[in-house]
């Protein structure tokens, strides 16, 4: 039995957006293959994500100087306690699934708010002797859904960044999934989104 861990990071429906589709139908297929595993799944636009901020980075610092963790204000409590919920819950998974779209090259705010509760130094990675990161989190898997209104074959910055921070935490078991061109060739839509959620039916099956 494997947890799954499945991160929607956009704020419409299936209906409405194609990268939310890919996931639904890949959940499905996987749901399907794998009745034993468990599923849980982040809606960023929904769920609370703490964002990295005031209220953080002041209870942090005061944590590092012997501070108690009660004596911090009641912002300062909830955030971090959801902070690191979200972190052992990623620890937890041995699957990850993350879906966005590509906005403006780049991926939504709210991910990359959930990608800083996965990236923690002492949990994920760590420094070396040498001062060079190693990480932690080996041994998962990634698959990475991202719909690109052109064409980019993962060479845009948004897929480029969800694969480097997973690598940089020691992960490298990785899986893309692009649906890519539709708004670039708006006549082959049809068939475009058709081969994609093929593709996300047979990843959901041997994922």
């Amino acid at each position: 039995m494997a947890t799954v861990l499945a991160i929607k990071a956009h704020p419409l429906t299936k209906d409405e957006s194609r990268s939310v589709r890919a996931l639904s139908t890949f959940l499905d297929n996987y749901r399907q293959t794998n009745p034993e595993d468990t599923i849980q799944v982040i809606d960023v636009y929904s769920d609370n994500i703490p964002e990295i901020d005031e209220d953080l980075l002041s209870g942090w610092n005061a944590l590092r100087a012997g501070t108690a963790f009660t004596d911090l204000t009641e912002n300062q409590q909830a955030k971090i306690a959801r902070f690191n919920e979200l972190t052992e819950q990623f620890l937890a998974a041995d699957k990850v699934v993350i879906a966005n779209a590509l906005w403006n090259l780049g991926i939504p705010t709210r991910l990359k708010a959930w990608v800083d509760t996965i990236n923690v130094a002492g949990k994920t990675f760590k420094y070396n002797e040498l001062g060079q990161p190693v990480g932690l989190a080996g041994g998962k898997k990634l698959l990475h859904i991202q719909s690109n209104g052109g064409v980019y074959e993962g060479n845009d910055p948004a897929s480029q960044y969800i694969n480097t921070i997973f690598r940089f935490i020691g992960i490298d078991d990785i899986q893309q999934l692009f649906i890519e061109g539709i708004d670039y060739q708006p006549d082959r839509a049809d068939e475009l989104l058709t081969a994609a959620m093929a593709k996300a039916t047979e990843l959901g099956k041997t994922f």
